[in-house]
């Protein structure tokens, strides 16, 4: 979290892969490697036409193949390269990957409780929330290092691993994460750099973000 003046203005662009057969059954998709609809790919289409109006310098994605072809949307209009990292993928969740939302409060009812309240869970079996971000919030910093001033990095991810990483870059605590909300399929959210670090500057968006008139900055 840089706050140098050398780094001021760069933008890091958290954006959720399109609409998966999965989530339209509410199955926890997890690091398994699902496809997207045919509505995921134009998500993903429309998306990136908004996308690269930011003039984005840099993409890198997940390595799995729903946020890989969401991110080939944005690259296809840029002409950038995709840099793919399994850091970025969606948390493991073990048992819990391919069951509904109804399958997991039925058979993990309190686990899944002790999640909803913040405490520290591996769901399933798999990782924790904050191994997560310890992997995956390394990638976006790395790569944001590597921008211009002013300089804009697009993040392809997964709903789970932005919202962590996301918490980790703006020094909330980990039982305060889910406080943020979720994010709807091919929506994104916006950091920007300040003089004390990252700030949120749009979250869950769809359209294209606006500056923040008349902050206190």
């Amino acid at each position: 979290m840089n706050g140098s003046r050398s780094g001021r203005g760069r933008r890091i662009v958290l954006w959720r892969h399109g609409q998966t057969a999965w989530n339209l059954e509410r199955r926890f998709q997890g690091s398994t490697d699902i496809e997207l609809t045919e509505t995921g790919v134009a998500q993903a289409a429309r998306a990136a036409r908004l996308l690269a109006s930011l003039k984005p310098d840099a993409i890198v994605a997940s390595d799995l193949r729903r946020a890989a072809a969401t991110a080939a949307e944005l690259a296809v209009i840029t002409g950038l390269d995709v840099v793919h990292d399994v850091g970025l993928r969606e948390t493991y969740a073990g048992a819990w990957q391919g069951l509904t939302h109804e399958e997991i409060v039925e058979r993990y009812g309190e686990q899944y409780a002790a999640w909803k309240r913040g405490e520290p869970v591996r769901r399933g079996g798999g990782e924790l929330e904050t191994e997560v971000a310890d992997r995956a919030a390394p990638v976006v910093l790395g790569h944001a290092g590597k921008l211009p001033d002013d300089g804009t990095l697009v993040v392809v991810s997964h709903g789970g691993t932005i919202r962590t990483t996301i918490g980790r870059l703006l020094g909330l605590e980990a039982h305060h994460w889910e406080g943020l909300g979720g994010l709807t399929n091919c929506c994104w959210s916006v950091l920007g750099e300040g003089a004390r670090g990252w700030r949120l500057l749009e979250h869950n968006a769809g359209t294209l973000p606006e500056p923040v008139l008349g902050d206190d900055t």
